[in-house]
């Protein structure tokens, strides 16, 4: 957003990873000018066009840049070839490619229909009658399109089939387009309608909130063993991942909300719950994990967007559980968890090269349990000092 716009932003406590870094790589190569300090992204928009109309773009397996830039290029016009790695190669794109080819976006697929890599061409963008999106599969769909919208320079709207997902993800795009001068008319979520005169403009500066779903490790941390005060994000936060903390209250957990900080205690025992998920799609990880110390089994449902993600979440879940002595078993968008009476000692973690699985499983530890993480450079993705931060808090 910050590139798209017509004048320099300064973005304060940005967090440098893998994925940022992706982002970052592929605005360098499309002429966008910025330099890092310390605490500080400087970067210098470019009014709604790329200085480079023809590019190779690696994007690792960094979804949030993938699907917007894919939306935002595609509009923009050029000639520009999109790829990741194979992991990002499995996950799909077809759902916001039909959208953008329904106001004459030209997008080809360079591998297996529905998925990266893609290749990009010039167009003639004409909008004719709303644009139609899925939302039940991603919500990073609908999010690539409604930033790249303002680039048609039209009155449109965009329409959601079906059930949308992760909403509270959604209304994070929308906050932060405000600050950036994007306004849209939201009809229940079902509908967003934008004027042909919204153009990106800088905010300025951006202070960027701690991370509610990378604070969940620690909430989590502090509710099965201790008291955690986790600073940089409180209740105010545009974060919909910060309803994990009413779902670990309900398990047994102590919440208490400072002017920028969250205290979690622990309470006693914690109980297994029949939880919705839908709107905390990767703090629920988090919870899967939380189940085997909880009396009664834990039942994780609408966690169908977890098939699609850096793995096969379900998949990798029930498998690694298994392994600690848990009874799983899965439904296409559910889990279903009872804790062992003891959990297994000495255990070896696969992590399928995603982040959250790694962080997820090192809670075992709190069990005075040894285990074994595979891969764990995969936390570089989101959150390079996880471990070490993470030791601090257990040692």
């Amino acid at each position: 957003m910050a590139a798209l716009s017509n004048g320099q932003t300064t973005i304060n406590n940005h967090l440098m990873s893998d994925d940022t870094n992706h982002m970052l790589d592929a605005l360098r190569t499309l002429g966008v000018i910025f330099r890092t300090t310390e605490k500080s992204l400087i970067i210098e928009g470019i009014n709604h066009k790329f200085p480079i109309p023809k590019a190779k773009l690696f994007l690792g397996n960094a979804g949030t840049a993938f699907r917007p830039l894919t939306a935002v290029l595609s509009i923009m016009g050029g000639d520009y070839e999109i790829s990741g790695i194979a992991r990002m190669h499995e996950r799909p794109i077809k759902d916001l490619v039909d959208a953008l080819d329904q106001i004459g976006a030209n997008i080809n697929y360079l591998g297996a229909p529905g998925f990266p890599p893609v290749k990009i061409l010039p167009s003639n963008i004409t909008y004719k009658s709303p644009i139609k999106i899925n939302g039940a599969v991603s919500s990073q769909f609908l999010t690539a399109l409604l930033m790249a919208c303002p680039l048609a320079n039209q009155d449109l709207t965009i329409e959601v089939d079906g059930d949308l997902i992760s909403k509270p993800y959604i209304d994070i795009t929308l906050k932060l387009l405000e600050r950036f001068g994007i306004h849209y008319k939201n009809s229940n979520w079902q509908s967003f309608e934008l004027n042909r005169n919204s153009n990106y403009k800088t905010s300025g500066q951006i202070l960027i909130e701690g991370d509610a779903s990378s604070a969940s490790y620690f909430f989590a941390t502090a509710a099965i063993l201790g008291s955690i005060e986790v600073n940089g994000i409180n209740a105010d936060s545009i974060q919909g991942d910060l309803n994990f903390l009413k779902i670990i209250n309900k398990m047994g957990a102590d919440i208490e909300y400072f002017e920028n900080s969250i205290k979690v205690t622990q309470q006693g025992h914690l109980k297994g719950l029949d939880i919705d998920c839908k709107e905390i799609p990767d703090a629920a990880m988090t919870l899967a994990v939380m189940a085997i110390f909880a009396k009664g089994t834990t039942i994780l449902r609408n966690i169908g967007s977890w098939r699609v993600k850096e793995t096969d979440r379900i998949h990798a879940m029930e498998t690694e559980l298994k392994k600690l002595g848990a009874n799983v078993t899965s439904t296409k968008d559910s889990i279903s968890i009872r804790p062992p009476t003891t959990i297994n000692n000495n255990i070896v973690i696969d992590t399928y090269d995603d982040h959250r699985m790694a962080m997820c499983f090192s809670l075992v530890t709190l069990a005075n349990k040894t285990v074994t993480i595979n891969d764990p450079e995969c936390v570089n993705k989101t959150y390079p000092e996880f471990f070490k931060d993470f030791e601090t808090v257990t040692s």
